[in-house]
């Protein structure tokens, strides 16, 4: 099964001679350990079977957040920390998405507004809440930032997940939103427009603002999430580590050319498009988050700032009934080939008898400072 690392390692010295020069260090630094993920490069051990004499070898994880191997670990961890943040309560899924003209700003100045994206959706849902004809109160809100669409065109929106309720001003009282009804998009659209476009001309004046993004209405959209209590987390596992391509959606490379699956969202059918090789790096490593960027970010009641509250709601809810599953599953995304890692003391999947030892360790690779594809940073 072809894999994104193989169309870095079939075209990525041609890429690096047009563009290597122009690419960010963090780009550089995905392509690098997307291409030697679980190979020599990234070090690893030995282990032998103590019946058959077979040796294994079994090499790192890049551990890169761009990786598509790197995340069933990530995904694992996420899950066991959220999980005691979990509330009893019915869920809404919320996407806001800004203007086409909006798109080039954004690329231009990542680090900077795709925190205030992720700020100016949250907090538009949390100011509304509080209103008493929705909520009346403070509710929770999972944002988290998606920069690509199925045919890993520029597309930067965001996931929210918030509570179908809130807690009272005083701390007291849980708040339940209306049944299958959260927030009026056309009232939460021109607050989220206002919050990012006021932020904005206060933090980064220089910037010009187009006008038809000013005159046009942003769009939201808010509906019920159809989950039970104990499959909301891996709802939220979908959104969190997912990435703008997965070796799953991979279908071949052939004579300088990448075919992929994608959603097609105007009629929810999967369909096949093909690039050329380097269009498809290009289109990919677009999506590469600035170093040191958090793509998930808490707020309102999942906030560190109320923990405590948070605690206190939980109790709160401990007799509220969670909501029956009713959603029917949509066509699912291809499933993407796991790697399982073999550890010490497992049994040999070669003879199935003996068990595995190791024996001793491949140590990785060092790096120069990211001056090409085979100088990057050290680690």
């Amino acid at each position: 099964m072809p894999e994104l690392a193989d169309i870095f390692r079939l075209y990525g010295d041609e890429y690096m001679r047009a563009y290597g020069r122009d690419m960010l260090p963090s780009h550089k630094r995905a392509f690098y350990d997307i291409l030697h993920c679980r190979t020599e490069a990234m070090g690893g051990h030995v282990l032998k079977c103590d019946y058959c004499g077979r040796e294994h070898y079994v090499y790192h994880s890049c551990k890169n957040r761009h990786c598509p191997k790197c995340h069933g670990e990530q995904t694992k961890e996420w899950l066991a920390l959220r999980s005691g943040e979990l509330l009893p309560a019915p869920y809404f899924h919320c996407v806001f998405t800004l203007p086409h003209e909006m798109r080039d700003i954004l690329r231009k100045n990542q680090k900077a507004l795709y925190g205030l994206l992720l700020k100016s959706a949250a907090e538009s849902l949390i100011k509304l809440a509080q209103d008493p004809r929705y909520v009346g109160g403070q509710i929770g809100v999972l944002a988290v930032l998606h920069t690509w669409g199925r045919d890993l065109a520029y597309h930067p929106h965001v996931h929210c997940l918030a509570t179908g309720g809130g807690v009272s001003p005083d701390g007291k009282l849980w708040l339940p939103a209306r049944k299958n009804f959260f927030l009026p998009i056309r009232a939460v659209s021109p607050i989220f427009k206002g919050i990012f476009l006021d932020e904005m001309k206060k933090q980064y004046p220089d910037l010009v603002i187009p006008r038809s993004a000013l005159r046009q209405k942003w769009n939201v959209n808010i509906a019920p999430v159809q989950e039970n209590g104990e499959m909301i987390l891996g709802y939220l596992s979908r959104y969190i580590h997912r990435i703008a391509m997965t070796n799953g959606r991979i279908i071949s490379i052939h004579d300088g050319n990448v075919s992929f699956r994608y959603k097609d969202t105007r009629d929810n059918q999967w369909k096949t498009m093909a690039l050329k090789a380097e269009e498809f790096m290009r289109r990919f490593l677009q999506h590469v988050l600035p170093r040191g960027f958090h793509k998930v970010r808490y707020f309102g009641l999942w906030s560190p700032a109320h923990r405590k509250t948070l605690r206190r709601v939980q109790i709160l809810l401990l007799s509220y009934p969670a909501p029956a599953s009713t959603e029917q599953k949509p066509a699912q995304e291809p499933k993407e080939e796991t790697n399982e890692y073999l550890v010490p003391g497992q049994t040999c999947p070669y003879c199935r008898k003996g068990t595995l030892h190791q024996v001793r360790a491949i140590f990785r690779h060092w790096r120069a400072p990211p001056a090409g594809l085979s100088h990057d940073r050290k680690s």
